[in-house]
């Protein structure tokens, strides 16, 4: 399924003189791809024809999740952004909308296997053994929809806050889907049922996963910085209709 992408709500977050933050729309590519040929605007071209200089990408964000995305404006800070990301000193928070009732709080420490990219990583020796892989999370809400799906005429969801401490591919995704939790509009790990309720209901098509903030050290001064990014309107009308946009706010007023 095409994912709507919405350009308008693409925006800088923070720029200085080292680093740039974006709001990437749900939909769009970080940098070109040979698995998506037809797409003609990326993260990476946008956010350098916005700021008029080039920028180094130093993370990547799923096509399908919005949210923050953070640039390096030099060699050097993209050496130093980068390693913070290879080894998980830094702190990135998540927000997601899943199926189900969740635990008010827990951690998911179920190793992953290596997912190799069928293009960019085709060259690469992947590992054959599951990799550690962790991720913490605590519900900020709950909610049913009034909605018959199957034999349940209700249906039960939660607003979950997730901070993985490990950088491993879907990861989030992946470990949501292991605890019976999977995330609204995940065509990969998601559940299809749930998907197209939402989709016929809602009208949008897109993974309710957002990159809320990121904690880390300013390449130059060493000095922690947070950048938070707000929810796609997309994102924030479902949450409202769900009776779900008090605990969201509650993320924010409270990280």
């Amino acid at each position: 399924m095409q994912t709507h992408c919405d350009l308008q709500s693409f925006k800088i977050l923070y720029q200085d003189d080292y680093l740039v933050a974006i709001h990437k729309p749900a939909g769009l590519l970080v940098h070109r791809s040979p698995i998506d040929k037809h797409e003609t605007q990326f993260a990476v071209q946008l956010t350098r024809d916005e700021i008029n200089r080039p920028v180094f990408p130093v993370h990547r964000l799923d096509k399908a999740t919005s949210g923050l995305l953070l640039f390096a404006l030099d060699s050097d800070s993209a050496r130093c952004l980068g390693e913070q990301f290879q080894n998980h000193s830094l702190q990135k928070t998540y927000l997601a909308l899943t199926r189900g009732w969740s635990l008010p709080a827990g951690k998911m420490d179920k190793p992953l296997l290596y997912k190799k990219d069928k293009y960019g990583d085709k060259d690469k020796q992947q590992p054959t053994e599951p990799q550690e892989a962790l991720t913490e999370y605590r519900c900020l809400g709950q909610t049913t929809l009034n909605q018959p799906l199957g034999k349940f005429q209700q249906q039960r969801y939660s607003l979950l806050e997730l901070r993985p401490k490990t950088g491993r591919k879907h990861q989030i995704r992946r470990h949501l889907n292991g605890i019976a939790h999977p995330i609204i509009g995940d065509v990969k790990y998601g559940d299809r049922h749930h998907n197209h309720l939402f989709n016929d209901w809602r009208g949008y098509h897109r993974l309710y996963l957002a990159a809320t903030s990121l904690t880390f050290k300013h390449p130059s001064t060493n000095e922690s910085i947070t950048i938070q990014a707000p929810l796609q309107n997309d994102f924030v009308e479902t949450l409202t209709a769900l009776n779900l946009d008090c605990a969201m706010l509650n993320h924010y007023q409270n990280p």
